[in-house]
């Protein structure tokens, strides 16, 4: 019996992992991989205290810091789900490499993050990172004076190109629908940006290029083919959270995303989560860490009241 099962090891896991072994818990981290989406993040310039890095840096200093402690996260593990015993502990049913395993802890820490909804055309998968990106915070200021299209008719859609209409020598946004959806304050502002042009009622089919992405082609409304050329694509069409393992009762929002509250407590007393795959609204590398170190504390709170 676990006091603490951390499920995933990047920002969020990793973090977590760190301060549970300093306040000595008997916990173990297991994951699928150590990198996460961290490690899909190209150019890393706003983690605080870093300066200029990449992900795959960041990544491999967070197990290099558990490696301090003798952390060594386990690996190659699929979660199949969790469920809450009787007396109040966790046991989760995982595939590690093929083999059936089960652990069971006192309280679980949720930490496996987010993926990216992806367009699924031609090019995509073969561009990525390489002038396709889906996170126009991280990636956006290494295509100043370039030509961009941001992929998307929601907030994050629009938060890109506002971005992008100040770093960017011109920022289309491919938008497949008649008009945006969500905040009419971040609508207004993008018609209004000077460097924005939107293509509205268009289907983006495929993305094309050499090395590095050179363009896009996208259908009209009447199903004609268009060809625009672009040195960046970013596409902002909402993500997946990595949920499907949960226990039934812990409350979700309509995106499958964790609800928790300022102490990264979930609904259900013992069960945590941190990281992206809550409904925190701000997906960054600072602020999975935070939510780590928080949920930790708290289940080390939820311990000591439990014992």
């Amino acid at each position: 019996m676990l006091d603490l099962l951390i499920i995933g090891a990047s920002a969020a896991g990793a973090s977590a992992g760190i301060y549970a072994v300093r306040r000595k818990l008997n916990f173990k981290i297991i994951t699928y991989d150590t990198g996460g989406e961290v490690a899909t993040s190209g150019i890393v310039d706003n983690f605080p205290g870093w300066g200029h890095t990449d992900g795959v840096r960041v990544s491999e200093k967070f197990q290099e810091h558990l490696k301090l402690y003798n952390v060594i996260p386990e690996t190659g593990i699929k979660v199949g789900h969790i469920r809450r015993l009787p007396d109040g502990s966790f046991e989760a049913m995982v595939d590690k490499n093929g083999n059936k395993m089960k652990y069971q802890a006192k309280t679980v820490l949720i930490a496996t993050g987010v993926h990216p909804r992806e367009l699924q055309i031609p090019g995509e998968k073969e561009y990525k990172n390489k002038g396709l990106s889906y996170c126009s915070v991280c990636d956006a200021p290494l295509f100043a004076g370039k030509v961009t299209a941001t992929v998307g008719g929601g907030d994050s859609a629009k938060e890109s190109a506002l971005m992008l209409n100040d770093i960017a020598k011109k920022a289309y946004v491919i938008n497949k629908n008649p008009d945006f959806i969500g905040d009419k304050t971040l609508t207004d502002k993008v018609k209004k940006a000077d460097n924005v042009e939107i293509i509205y009622n268009a289907l983006t089919t495929e993305i094309f290029g050499n090395d590095f992405v050179k363009g896009l082609k996208y259908k009209d409304k009447e199903g004609k083919e268009h060809t625009l050329e672009v040195g960046g694509v970013f596409i902002h069409i909402g993500m997946i959270p990595n949920s499907d393992f949960v226990p039934d009762d812990v409350k979700k929002d309509d995106y499958g995303a964790i609800i928790v509250n300022k102490l990264s407590r979930t609904n259900v007393p013992g069960f945590f989560a941190a990281g992206d795959i809550t409904d925190i609204p701000f997906k960054q590398i600072a602020i999975a860490s935070g939510q780590g170190v928080c949920a930790v504390l708290s289940a080390v709170d939820y311990l000591n009241k439990l014992n």
